[in-house]
């Protein structure tokens, strides 16, 4: 309730050009992650954003509805998302990748994925979308894996991107 009742509020803030938003630990769920999506698609004037839903049991619901409405902050250059801890998986975290290949004007990006039951077809799917983002100077990119060759599958699409300076990588 509470999550959906902000993203209501944050819907009417169309002029807003820096959030930065820590519900760290809320449980706000999918119900409440798809609030907040559909609340940032009305944000287009965003330039800079921190987001950290860090453990709130979000799933692939949750996710998608987060993929949405970072599909159209076009005007993105910085953003933090914050999403440990949460259930996303393989569909989830390729679909934050498509999303976040529609921001064309993002150039700083740090997204944290740790411990989201994501295997290697999410992460290879992350690696691919994040490669469209033309701007992407700095990537910093945490992600759990046991397997060594997702690893490098997705460490080798990141780094097919032109204009990467920075790229640091955790995966724990």
């Amino acid at each position: 309730m509470g999550a959906s009742s902000l993203g209501s509020t944050l819907a009417n803030c169309i002029n807003l050009s820096n959030l930065a938003l820590n519900l760290y630990g809320n449980q706000i769920g999918d119900e409440g992650a798809s609030s907040l999506g559909s609340a940032l698609a009305y944000c287009i004037n965003l330039s800079n954003l921190t987001l950290d839903l860090c453990d709130n049991q979000i799933g692939v619901m949750g996710a998608s509805g987060l993929r949405s409405g970072l599909a159209n902050c076009i005007n993105l250059s910085n953003l933090t998302l914050n999403l440990r801890r949460n259930k996303i998986g393989d569909e989830g975290a390729s679909g934050l990748g498509s999303a976040l290949a529609n921001c064309i004007n993002l150039s700083n990006l740090t997204l944290d994925l740790f411990d989201n039951q994501i295997g290697y077809e999410g992460a290879s799917g992350l690696g691919s979308y994040l490669t469209n983002c033309i701007n992407l100077s700095n990537l910093k990119l945490y992600l759990s894996s046991k397997n060594k060759s997702q690893k490098f599958k997705v460490i080798s699409k990141c780094l097919k991107s032109k204009r990467l300076v920075v790229f640091k990588k955790c995966f724990l």
